[in-house]
């Protein structure tokens, strides 16, 4: 049965989607007065330091406060008010719309089962004081907030990229780094392992771990397959072992003749 006929109204000359910049509505801000504790230690706060806004969100207290405040305000809410765990801190990217980042930190308190963010802004060119010596999981935290993000932190004992190689270039999580990475990250292993030189023999590496096609005979995505570069594709595999021939001496040699495929689970 065929569909009943709609005019479209010639809607090849309309954009298919009008919300392409749709900004989705902010989670619901409730007064923290509504809150019994988060108003006692909203009130606490108010007698030590300069609160630019403090709300409830999603039965959370949200504090922003002054940057240069950071370490005092956490020590606080540490000591004073009971949150004696920071389970998370870290950035957001800002710098197109305001050229800031956003540092915000996530507090628990169990005796009082309440959570608390703390959360501040910094210009790009600014830094932000370490909390290392106030909660001792700030450590990596901060270390992966300048690693990816490019936030640097004032005080930290050892500031150096976490997750990325220590030469890498630029920060991976900013809205501004390509999603494939620069030409840096396209070539860092070839110009890293063999040099510059060889870019024309290996090519780019695929940095895209969901495409390995068959084909493929330029990026390094057959393992297994492998012929030289820009030669024709060929089924036959080259590697059929999973040890180097005299390997560790005290470890089994272990070759895929040997291994077992179950049908069903044990």
């Amino acid at each position: 049965m065929m569909r009943e006929y709609k005019d479209r109204k010639n809607v090849q000359k309309k954009s298919y989607y009008t919300d392409r910049f749709y900004v989705v509505p902010s989670i619901p801000k409730e007064s923290v007065e509504s809150d019994e504790i988060f108003a006692e230690d909203f009130k606490k706060l108010k007698e030590h330091f300069k609160i630019k806004e403090a709300y409830i969100q999603r039965g959370q207290l949200v504090v922003i406060i002054n940057p240069e405040d950071n370490k005092e305000v956490l020590k606080f809410f540490r000591d004073e008010l009971d949150y004696p765990f920071l389970s998370e801190l870290s950035a957001n990217d800002y710098l197109a719309k305001d050229g800031e980042f956003e540092i915000f930190y996530q507090l628990l308190s169990l005796n009082k089962r309440k959570r608390a963010r703390v959360k501040c802004r910094i210009k790009e060119s600014s830094a932000i004081e370490s909390v290392y010596t106030i909660y001792k999981s700030a450590d990596w935290a901060e270390r992966e907030m300048f690693d990816l993000m490019g936030v640097n932190v004032n005080n930290h004992y050892n500031l150096k990229r976490l997750i990325m190689p220590d030469d890498w270039e630029g920060h991976p999580l900013r809205k501004t780094y390509p999603l494939q990475g620069d030409e840096a990250a396209q070539w860092y292993e070839v110009d890293k392992i063999f040099g510059k030189e060889y870019r024309d023999i290996i090519g780019p590496e695929q940095r895209d771990p969901a495409r390995v096609d068959r084909k493929d005979t330029k990026n390094f995505v057959r393992i297994g397959h492998e012929v030289p570069y820009g030669e024709k594709p060929s089924d036959k595999k080259t590697h059929t072992d999973y040890q180097e021939e005299d390997g560790v001496f005290f470890i089994d040699e272990f070759k895929k003749s040997n291994s077992k495929v179950l049908n069903t689970r044990r």
